[in-house]
């Protein structure tokens, strides 16, 4: 189970034991999906930086450093530091991290911002996924936590409750849909796609308003494959639906069913099927696939690029094509280094320029990117790598065609991503040298159409707003945090021992 060695999962720790909670992540942190790589000695200095002004301006405001860190103020004092040592890419002022009462109210006048999460993950209570497992068991054999069981076989904090809250109740997002991932190995999949739907309809019935979505994950290849997608129309009506082109990414080394979108004998009788039940959205996982995974598994490289979605794309305008994490390649092993070097020398970054390029290469307008793990792993690492993905993005698929997409609970509450991007903009220079169009005010039509805009369209969502400030899930918001609940800046994957 999984891909990484016995000497890999040695030198991981659990990002919720090791890493500093900062409000936003120091160090990248990976789920079992992907490898993650050491902290960078620019991530060490925005750290120091960040425990330094909680230290300061903490105290002036009666706070210790974890409860500065939870408020509005330390959120602002985290996007300084890291301006200090990037160079200013976000929007934000000292002030903001001095006087809470103004750090306050910025955050109070964006609160209402109508944020839908496209990409969200929890696990099934009996996952045996490796990383995870060995990380827990390791936490209990190491004495860190003395609690843990070595036998225990899931984390409460990648389950269900956990999800809720941090999503629901420690973010700005008011819709999540609830996604997953397959694998050759039926108990590996991170949720079945019946556990996703009783997911969604519990928090539904509960809410009484569409506060949540699902997709249903399909498999091309897998035996009943075409069988399964019948189920799930007839009886999970699934909000979308997803895939994943190199068949088990989890478990790389058991891959058996790798698949191509332009497959027309395997692929395009499912696309028919679809718009014959009414379902025009298909979901795929591309990128993730850096250089050094590349060298474990060359056979699967083919099917880890984009140059199959145009073809499909064009086939059947019809659909309406969401490629997840914008194909971007570097994480998972590779470096935020190697494509912010690659961009600096080519003005391109594999494979999300190649992506950007189909709607004018194909003539189509069907194909979307999601953010996914491209905006939260390079924002980290690299903002000024951040911003180029965004300018590459919004300028060949359109604004009008990027979508909303944390990739959470691996890296904890989805709102420092959602203040990373209200407070990003593209630099001057790489404006003017690339042709980048700015992304505006935080809650401007740029980023409105990002974070809700363009998936209400898609979805055909319909819930009224004033519907949400008043159901279930609103209410146990307020009340959580009139009880004092607040952040707890932790993430949920792993990350490489210090």
């Amino acid at each position: 189970m999984g891909f990484l060695t016995d000497e890999e999962i040695a030198a991981l720790r659990p990002a919720q034991e090791a890493m500093f909670p900062s409000p936003i992540p120091t160090q990248v942190v990976s789920s079992d999906e992907f490898s993650p790589i050491p902290q960078t000695v620019q991530q060490k200095q925005v750290e120091a930086r960040i425990k330094a002004m909680a230290d300061a301006l903490g105290a002036k405001q009666g706070l210790d450093r974890r409860r500065f860190l939870a408020t509005a103020s330390g959120m602002a004092a985290a996007f300084l530091a890291m301006n200090d040592v990037y160079g200013p890419v976000f929007g934000v002022s000292r002030a903001e991290a001095q006087e809470r009462d103004r750090a306050e109210a910025r955050a109070a006048g964006l609160r209402d911002q109508f944020i839908m999460d496209v990409h969200t993950h929890f696990l099934r209570d009996d996952t045996r996924i490796m990383g995870f497992v060995e990380m827990r068991r390791a936490v209990g054999r190491a004495g860190w936590n003395p609690a843990l069981n070595p036998a225990e076989q899931s984390i409460d904090s990648l389950k269900y409750a956990n999800w809720f809250k941090e999503v629901f109740l420690d973010s700005d997002t008011k819709v999540a849909l609830i996604s997953g991932a397959p694998s050759d190995e039926p108990q590996d999949w991170f949720l079945t796609n019946e556990m996703k739907f009783n997911a969604r309809r519990r928090i539904n019935e509960a809410a009484g308003t569409r506060r949540a979505m699902s997709h249903a994950i399909f498999t091309p290849g897998q035996p009943g494959w075409l069988e399964q997608v019948d189920k799930a129309i007839e009886e999970l009506k699934p909000d979308s639906f997803k895939g994943y082109t190199i068949g088990d990414n989890t478990n790389k080394h058991m891959a058996q069913w790798p698949w191509r979108m332009d497959d027309e004998a395997l692929l395009y009788p499912f696309y028919e099927k679809l718009l014959k039940a009414g379902h025009n959205i298909v979901c795929v996982h591309k990128g993730l696939f850096p250089p050094q995974i590349e060298q474990r598994f060359p056979h699967l490289l083919p099917y880890a690029r984009v140059d199959d979605v145009g073809k499909a794309a064009k086939d059947w305008p019809q659909i309406n094509f969401v490629i997840y994490h914008s194909a971007y390649r570097f994480a998972g092993g590779g470096t935020a280094e190697q494509g912010l070097a690659q961009f600096e020398q080519t003005g391109r970054v594999e494979w999300t320029s190649d992506l950007a390029e189909i709607p004018e290469k194909y003539g189509v307008s069907n194909v979307y990117g999601d953010l996914g793990q491209i905006f939260a792993q390079t924002t980290v690492v690299q903002p000024r790598l951040a911003a180029a993905l965004m300018g590459i993005l919004v300028k060949g698929l359109g604004a009008d065609h990027v979508v909303w997409g944390t990739d959470a609970v691996w890296t904890g509450s989805p709102q420092w991503q959602i203040e990373a991007l209200r407070r990003l903009e593209i630099p001057e220079d790489l404006q003017r040298r690339f042709g980048f169009a700015p992304l505006g005010p935080a809650d401007g039509p740029v980023k409105n159409a990002i974070f809700g805009g363009n998936s209400v369209k898609m979805y055909r969502y319909e819930q009224k707003r004033t519907d949400l400030d008043g159901d279930a899930v609103s209410r146990v918001k307020r009340d959580y945090a009139a009880a004092g609940g607040e952040r707890s800046n932790l993430a949920y994957g792993y990350v490489v021992a210090g």
